[in-house]
């Protein structure tokens, strides 16, 4: 796999910061239909996917799950920046979405620490570059 060698000049907030805009695209993208819509996973809110933010159950401050795709879905601005991410409906929302396993499996990962270096941050935009793209192709809208 090759890996954009400006990946590896950029400091690792930087690279954080990269990856952290391309994952909640992807993760936005992901829950939304083939019209560009998501629905919000603590209230149900529809909103277009660049009208919502990536939402995460497990704060984005532990490693561990910061970039867990089951930790994070679609949440409307309000539920995620006004309401604390309206941890009881996000609760019941990955319950639906992935089972009753999720919140166990999800509290203990939080716990563990992850580092990740330059290359592994190149690896992980350059992949979620290619999913983005990809789900783009199979939508109906543009970006």
């Amino acid at each position: 796999m090759k890996v954009n060698s400006k990946s590896k000049r950029l400091s690792i907030p930087s690279l954080k910061k990269k990856l952290d805009t391309i994952f909640s695209r992807y993760i936005r993208l992901r829950d939304s239909d083939s019209n560009g819509y998501c629905k919000c996973i603590s209230c149900g809110k529809i909103g277009f996917w660049k009208d919502m933010d990536c939402g995460h159950f497990v704060n984005r401050s532990h490693t561990g799950t910061r970039f867990d795709e089951k930790n994070c879905n679609a949440q409307c601005r309000s539920c995620n920046r006004w309401d604390e991410g309206n941890n009881i409906g996000y609760t019941s929302g990955i319950t639906k979405k992935y089972g009753s396993k999720v919140i166990d499996e999800l509290l203990v990962k939080k716990h563990s620490k992850t580092f990740l270096a330059a290359f592994d941050y190149g690896i992980l935009i350059e992949d979620y570059n290619k999913k983005v793209e990809e789900l783009i192709k199979d939508k109906e809208f543009k970006k």
